[in-house]
C-alpha cells in the first residue's frame, strides 16, 4: 500500500477558502448566514467553508429558473445556438481540466487516473447533446382525407437535479447538458460532501455565456433542501441519482404536482463468471468492477458468481491480484484505490462486512480499515472479499456501496440468470463467455438496464444507462434522455379543400 504524500495536500490554488450560492448569475450567502465545512476525506482536514441554503434560497433559485424560462433567455434560442454555448462550456472545461481533476480529487478522495477519466467523460457530455439536439426534433406524420399532423419538441421547463457525492461534476454533467441542450433551466443541488466542482462548473457556464438564471447552484440539507424542491410547484422535473430509499420519497413528493421524475438509485449488481471465458481477463475486469472508485459506485459489480468447474483457479488468481491493489495517496498515479467519502461511510462499510461474518461469511481478503501510520487520518476501508455467502444474505442483498463484494458458485447457465435476477434491483451486470451465442442468451435474460459483456465499462456518451425494478427508471447519458427533458406537442390541421361541417348543420 502506497503512502499518502505531501502532494496529497496540494490544492490551495484551486479550492477556493469559501463558496456562496449561485443564484441568478450571482453569489451570494445563504439567507441565514449559516455555512458547512467541507473535508478533503484522504486526510480529514478542512477544504473550505460553503453557504448553506435554506428554503428561501431554494425559492429564489427557482424563481430565477422560472424567470429564465419563461422570459425566453434560453429555450427560446436556437438548437445551434444552444449547442454553440454547450461546445464553448466543453472548452472551458478542457482549459480548466487539470484544475477540475484536482479540486475533484481533493474533494472526493478518488485516485487521480479516476478522476481523470470521470471528468473527461464530463467534457464529452457536453459535446455530445452540443451535437445531438441539432438533429433532434418533432416529426410529421402522414393523415387521411386532408389532415395534417406534426409534433413539436417543446422543454419541460424549470429542473432540480439533485447529484450524489460518488461521480460530483460527471453526474452533474449527466443531467445539466441534456437539459441545457434541450432548453430548460436548472437548478442545481450537488452533495454536502462534494460541491467543489458544482460550483466550477457554474463558473465555467456563466463565462460560456449561458444567461443568468438558466444554471443556478444551491448546497445545503438534502432532506431539507432536495424535498423542498422536490415539492416546489415551480418545479416541473426532478433529476435524481441516490440510493433508493432517498428516490422513493422524490417519487411519492413528486407525485403531488405530478412533476416528470429521472431516477437513478442503488443496485447490487451481478458479475457472471462462465467456465469458458478468459480467466484472466475475467479476473482483471472483475477487479476493476467492484474496487473502481472505491467501490463507491450504483453498478458496482458487488455479486460475484463463478461457474464451479473454474471457481478454484479464478478465485486463486482473483485472491492474487486485490492483494497487490495499491490503496493510498490519490494523487499518486501507481494508486489504485483512494479514500471513502467519510467517516461515517467507513462505518456503513465496516458494519455490513462485520454482518457478513455474523451470518456466516468468511473473509477471504480485507475486511477492515488499512493499517498504518500514513492512514492514521482520513477515511480508508481494504478491498474485501467475501465467500462462504448465499445469495439470501443481507450482505448479498443490500448496496454496502463501497469496496465489498461477496462471491459464489454456480453450476449452469439457468442457475446463472436465477442469482442474478433473485435482487430487487436492476442497474448494471457482467457475463464473461467466449460463447457469443450464451452471451446474447444471458444478456436477453439479465433483468438489468445494462450488461457489459466480456468487458468492464458500463457508460459511454451515447450509450444508455439508467436500471430495471428498483433501481429507478429513465435513462441518462443518451439520445433518449432529450425526451425525458422535453414534452411532445402534436398539431393537427386540416388543408382539404372541402370545409368540415362535422354536425351538418
Amino acid at each position: 500500500m502506497t503512502e499518502i504524500t505531501k502532494e496529497g495536500k496540494r490544492g490551495t490554488e484551486v479550492i477556493k477558502e469559501q463558496y456562496q450560492l449561485f443564484i441568478n448569475g450571482e453569489y451570494k450567502d445563504s439567507s441565514n448566514g449559516d455555512r458547512f465545512e467541507v473535508v478533503n476525506p484522504a486526510t480529514g482536514e478542512i477544504l473550505t467553508s460553503v453557504a448553506k441554503g435554506t428554503r428561501d434560497d431554494a425559492d429564489s433559485a427557482v424563481q430565477a429558473a422560472k424567470t429564465a424560462f419563461e422570459s425566453g433567455k434560453w429555450p427560446r434560442q436556437t438548437a445551434a445556438k444552444r449547442a454553440r454555448l454547450l461546445n464553448k462550456i466543453a472548452e472551458l472545461m478542457r482549459k480548466q481540466f487539470e484544475q477540475l481533476v484536482e479540486a475533484e480529487v481533493l474533494n472526493t478522495g478518488k485516485t487521480v487516473a479516476a478522476a481523470q477519466g470521470q471528468i473527461m467523460q464530463a467534457i464529452q457530455d457536453f459535446e455530445y447533446y452540443a451535437g445531438a439536439i441539432t438533429s433532434f426534433g418533432g416529426k410529421t406524420n402522414p393523415m387521411p382525407n386532408g389532415f395534417f399532423n406534426y409534433t413539436l419538441k417543446e422543454p419541460v421547463g424549470v429542473c432540480a437535479q439533485i447529484i450524489p457525492w460518488n461521480y460530483p461534476l460527471m453526474m452533474a454533467a449527466w443531467k445539466v447538458a441534456p437539459a441545457l441542450a434541450a432548453g430548460c433551466t436548472v437548478v442545481l443541488k450537488p452533495a454536502s460532501y462534494t460541491p467543489i466542482t458544482a460550483y466550477m462548473l457554474a463558473d465555467i457556464c456563466k463565462e460560456a455565456g449561458v444567461p443568468d438564471g438558466v444554471v443556478n447552484v444551491l448546497t445545503g440539507s438534502g432532506a431539507d433542501i432536495g424535498s423542498y424542491l422536490t415539492d416546489h410547484p415551480d418545479v416541473d422535473k426532478v433529476a435524481f441519482t441516490g440510493e433508493t430509499e432517498t428516490g422513493k420519497d422524490i417519487m411519492s413528493r413528486a407525485s403531488q404536482t405530478l412533476k416528470r421524475v429521472t431516477l437513478e438509485l442503488g443496485g447490487k449488481s451481478p458479475n457472471l463468471v462462465f467456465d469458458d471465458c478468459d480467466i484472466d481477463n475475467a479476473v482483471d475486469g472483475s477487479l476493476f468492477g467492484i474496487f473502481y472508485n472505491s467501490g463507491q459506485s450504483c453498478e458496482a459489480r458487488s455479486r460475484l458468481f463463478v461457474q464451479e468447474d473454474i471457481y478454484d483457479e479464478f478465485m486463486e488468481k482473483f485472491l492474487d491480484k486485490a492483494a497487490k491493489l495499491k490503496v493510498g495517496d490519490p494523487f499518486n498515479e501507481k494508486t489504485h484505490m483512494g479514500a471513502v467519502i467519510s467517516k461515517s461511510h467507513e462505518k456503513v462499510i465496516d458494519d455490513y462486512v462485520q454482518l457478513a461474518k455474523e451470518e456466516g461469511g468468511e473473509i477471504l481478503f480485507g475486511g477492515k480499515r488499512p493499517e498504518g501510520e500514513e492512514y492514521n487520518n482520513g477515511f480508508w476501508y481494504e478491498p474485501t472479499i467475501i465467500g462462504g455467502v448465499t445469495n439470501d444474505m443481507r450482505i448479498s442483498q443490500e448496496e454496502v456501496f463501497g469496496p465489498v463484494v461477496v462471491v459464489m458458485k454456480f453450476k449452469d447457465e439457468k442457475e446463472a440468470l436465477k442469482l442474478a435476477n433473485d435482487t430487487k434491483f436492476g442497474l448494471g451486470s457482467a457475463v464473461w463467455t467466449k460463447d457469443h451465442a450464451k452471451a446474447t442468451r444471458v444478456a436477453a435474460g439479465i433483468k438489468a438496464g445494462i450488461v457489459m459483456v466480456n468487458n468492464h465499462i458500463s457508460a459511454f456518451p451515447g450509450s444508455p444507462f439508467g436500471g430495471y425494478k428498483q433501481s429507478g427508471f429513465g435513462r441518462e447519458l443518451s439520445l433518449e434522455t432529450l425526451d425525458l427533458y422535453m414534452e411532445t406537442k402534436s398539431v393537427v390541421s386540416y388543408t382539404g379543400e372541402r370545409p368540415l361541417n362535422p354536425f351538418g348543420l
